[in-house]
């Protein structure tokens, strides 16, 4: 077993996975991601980008192929082994936000600070600060169902980077916000991890946003291909007489 290089804090080769039904979601995929690093993985739906995310992040278990963390091989941990090196060194971003509805926006930030063992002062402190960053302060002390969905993605996203994990998947992190917000978001997310030298995988369709990353690993039908041509990315248009519409205009990625 051939060990991964040094540089790379995630090394995959040959990664195939397959759905339920037996269709094919990754069809040997093999990249590496260097530490500090922020790599978007691009193509249209379907095409295997959270399959891959979550066979990265040890979310599933890879049926053929090598996962390496910090040359360590994920591809061999049981359960129990992935999900600590999950809580402890990892955080995950979904596109649809997910709250734990009884706590408050702070609590949802700081609690898995507190399940790493941090203080609740100090988990407090470290949640304020992000949710202001951003700008989901004002609702602190506010439970999920009193937010709208935009807000909400807000706080999921502070609460990932409030750990300070050493790799952050974000699989299409701004879906749920309006246009005029992702780049606000966006900005927060990726100058965080530079400062803080968070590696972060970011799944996404949309090449504005891939554009934001240090590279781009391109997929199509669970390959790694050099072009994908990505469907419109959505563009807020004036309806008469009603609210903003969404426009359409063409765009593709490279590697």
């Amino acid at each position: 077993m051939e060990a991964p290089p040094d540089n790379d804090v995630l090394w995959a080769r040959a990664l195939h996975f397959q759905h339920h039904d037996g269709s094919p979601a990754l069809q040997g995929v093999s990249l590496g991601v260097r530490e500090g690093e922020i790599l978007a993985v691009g193509g249209p739906r379907g095409s295997g980008k959270t399959t891959l995310l979550r066979c990265l992040s040890g979310l599933s278990r890879v049926q053929d192929g090598e996962v390496w963390f910090n040359s360590v091989p994920m591809h061999t941990m049981g359960p129990i082994g992935r999900e600590r090196l999950r809580r402890e060194r990892f955080a995950w971003i979904d596109p649809s936000p997910v709250l734990v509805p009884e706590l408050t926006v702070w609590e949802n930030t700081a609690l898995p600070l507190m399940l790493r063992g941090t203080g609740r002062g100090r988990a407090k402190t470290a949640a304020l600060e992000w949710l202001e960053r951003l700008d989901a302060g004002g609702a602190s002390r506010r439970r999920p169902h009193e937010l709208q969905q935009a807000e909400r993605q807000r706080v999921c996203i502070a609460r990932a980077l409030a750990v300070t994990p050493s790799v952050l998947f974000a699989d299409e992190p701004t879906a749920p916000l309006h246009r005029a917000d992702r780049a606000h978001v966006l900005r927060t997310l990726t100058t965080a991890a530079r400062s803080h030298g968070i590696t972060v995988v970011l799944a996404t369709h949309d090449a504005q946003t891939a554009a934001l990353a240090d590279r781009t690993v391109s997929l199509l039908d669970g390959r790694r291909v050099r072009t994908v041509h990505l469907p419109p990315v959505a563009e807020p248009t004036a309806a008469p007489g009603g609210p903003a519409t969404e426009g359409r205009a063409a765009c593709s990625l490279s590697v």
